[in-house]
């Protein structure tokens, strides 16, 4: 700061930021904002090294160098967070399209299965490719959610069931992160169906899974989180507490699909794991509500997987609610279950199918999806926060989730950067 003799006014540095966005209505997702969306209008924003260094009414922007700093106007125009998808399983091979079609002429998956078909399908098909067909495939299903706003991902492991393929899906998935521009969080869920070649000796795989397998990729660095299949047709409640505490001696995170064909008291295991979520949970009871509430657990709704299988058991919404357990919404991006690749799609029947507000359903796909992947510095626009900004032709941000179909993405940044 100097001091201007002449007239003894106190004169203030300039700011210098990288880039100012300005003449736009912003969704912060900020809880701390007493207003829908903590929505700011006549605003702007500041960025600087890749975070936001300034947010408020443009009428309070500080002064600042105009002629060095980029600058845009949103023309009125919304900004919100980048949206985050926080349950995907993108990495595979295959396709499970003809299994679709004979579902829906009278085939059970019992007998489908029985033919080879079902996960084990995607399982040979997955073993049989490479990491560069892999890699492209999977590219090309990224792509599709960063046109529509998606700045960061999380990708599963979990059609490999053996040593070497899940290490492969995770290599992939991480060597995605290095050449992409969206974030990608990588998940390992070796305990995610029964491989063929053990049949009928689950105990052995669990084995497998919590020895080999997770020091493989815990010393390789793989994996961000681990997640298990608790279910009736999946892992029993044992054999998904062997793999969490297994979890745990490498020091990583547990996440559960819990609770979606059947009660299997999962939500209230995870949460004794302080897990960062329990996901599907169309069956969850209010004890599992209340455990995950006590730990802080996220719950992560996933309307494309009860869309396509023709689920008729909500989850319990009001609940979690009450109990004010924060909801997250994603793809579950699978070949077998919820083949859509669209978390505007998603935020579309959060609403209509599980009567969800659009401000609830943004928020499912911002800072409560940021929780779910256990990050906090994104998921909403406030100052220190990661500057991933999505610019949106929009009106009003409940459009985002009333129109489905017609992309109306201006610009993205990830990191301050345009993409």
């Amino acid at each position: 700061m100097t001091i201007n003799t002449t007239t003894d006014t106190v004169k203030t540095p300039l700011a210098e930021w990288d880039l100012v966005i300005t003449d736009a209505n912003i969704a912060t997702m900020d809880q701390r904002i007493a207003a829908p969306y903590g929505a700011l209008e006549q605003a702007a924003i500041a960025i600087k090294d890749g975070m936001i260094a300034w947010l408020g009414k443009q009428s309070e922007l500080p002064d600042f160098d105009v002629l060095a700093t980029p600058t845009l106007s949103a023309k009125g125009q919304w900004l919100t967070p980048g949206l985050i998808d926080c349950h995907t399983h993108l990495v595979f091979a295959g396709s499970r399209a003809e299994e679709f079609e004979q579902r829906l002429q009278g085939v059970s998956y019992e007998q489908i299965a029985e033919q080879g078909g079902g996960i084990a399908s995607t399982v040979r098909a997955t073993r049989a490719a490479d990491h560069e067909s892999l890699f492209v495939t999977a590219k090309e299903r990224l792509n599709t959610l960063f046109a529509e706003g998606v700045t960061t991902v999380e990708i599963k492991s979990g059609y490999g069931l053996d040593c070497e393929n899940e290490i492969k899906l995770l290599e992939v998935a991480r060597l995605l992160a290095e050449h992409h521009p969206v974030d990608i969080k990588t998940t390992f869920l070796g305990a995610h169906a029964l491989p063929p070649e053990y049949l009928g000796r689950s105990d052995e795989y669990i084995d497998l899974v919590c020895g080999p397998m997770m020091a493989e990729v815990a010393a390789k660095n793989l994996a961000d989180a681990v997640d298990a299949f608790c279910e009736n047709v999946g892992f029993t409640r044992a054999q998904t507490q062997r793999v969490f505490a297994a979890a745990k001696q490498h020091n990583l995170p547990v996440k559960l699909h819990a609770e979606q064909l059947s009660n299997q008291q999962g939500a209230t295991l995870v949460a004794e794991f302080n897990g960062l979520s329990a996901d599907h949970i169309e069956y969850l009871d209010e004890a599992g509500i209340q455990a995950m509430a006590q730990a802080g657990t996220i719950a992560v709704l996933l309307p494309g997987a009860f869309y396509f299988l023709r689920e008729t058991k909500l989850p319990p919404i009001a609940l979690l609610q009450q109990y004010q357990v924060p909801i997250a919404i994603a793809t579950d991006f699978n070949p077998g279950t919820s083949p859509l690749c669209s978390l505007h799609l998603m935020m579309n029947m959060a609403c209509t199918l599980f009567r969800m507000t659009p401000e609830q359903a943004l928020a499912g796909v911002t800072c409560n999806a940021a929780k779910a992947l256990g990050l906090h510095d994104r998921g909403v626009l406030k100052v220190g926060a990661r500057a991933d900004i999505a610019h949106w032709q929009i009106t009003h941000p409940a459009q985002l989730s009333y129109q489905f179909g017609v992309n109306k993405l201006l610009n993205l940044w990830i990191l301050g950067r345009l993409h």
